[in-house]
This record gives structure tokens, sequence and C-alpha cells, in this order.
């Protein structure tokens, strides 16, 4: 599965990874963020999910792009085990794109195009 942020530079970008629960016991998982630009995606609510038994929920990855290059990262969700439950490991790969680039600041300078 792959996310992509797209966005300006400079912005941030927020995507929901949508999980769901469907056994009768409780699921934890261990969130990690790995690979070349894992610095810039983080993870709003902490790196611990927790699903109880027939629920869902989401998890907000936020990307705030620093270059024009396309950032790469993966998220990890390990599973933790919880009265000898475990889940399947979850691997999402993480994709930026620049859309557009604001002007941080506009400055006009008046100059002669030619002097002796």
């Amino acid at each position: 599965n792959t996310i992509e942020f797209a966005g300006a530079l400079h912005s941030t970008v927020v995507k929901q990874v949508h999980l769901e629960n469907p056994s009768s016991k409780m699921l934890r998982y261990n969130a990690i963020l790995v690979g070349r630009d894992a610095a810039d995606f983080s993870l709003s609510k902490g790196n611990t999910v927790t699903l109880a038994p027939k629920r869902q929920t989401r998890i907000n990855v936020e990307f705030t792009s620093r270059f024009l290059r396309p950032a790469e990262a993966v998220l990890l969700l390990i599973s933790k085990s919880v009265g000898g439950i475990h889940g399947v490991t979850l691997t999402f790969s993480l994709k930026s794109e620049i859309k557009h680039i604001e002007p941080a600041d506009i400055l006009k300078c008046k100059s002669p195009c030619y002097e002796l």
C-alpha cells in the first residue's frame, strides 16, 4: 500500500491510515517510520496504536516538505503481544510530490541595465 502526500513546498500534509480489528481480542501495534526521509514524516498521536476488539481507528501521518525532490519512507506497524495475541505486521510506503511553490516574499529591485 502506498500513501501519497502532495502539496506545496514547506507545507504540511496530513493523511489518515484506516485500521480495523476484526478479531474478538485486543491488538496493539508499535508504529515506526524508517527510510531515507523518515525525519520528514511524523505520527501525531504517538507511536503506540491500540485497537479494541471489533473496532476501527485512524492514524494521522504528517509530512512536512523541505526539498523539491520526492521524499520516501516506510511506516511499519509491528504487533505487540496482548494476552498472547499477535497481529500481522503492516507496512505502508510513504511518498511525496511537490505540486507547487509559494513564494516566501517578493522583492522589487531597480538598477540600470548598463553603465559605462
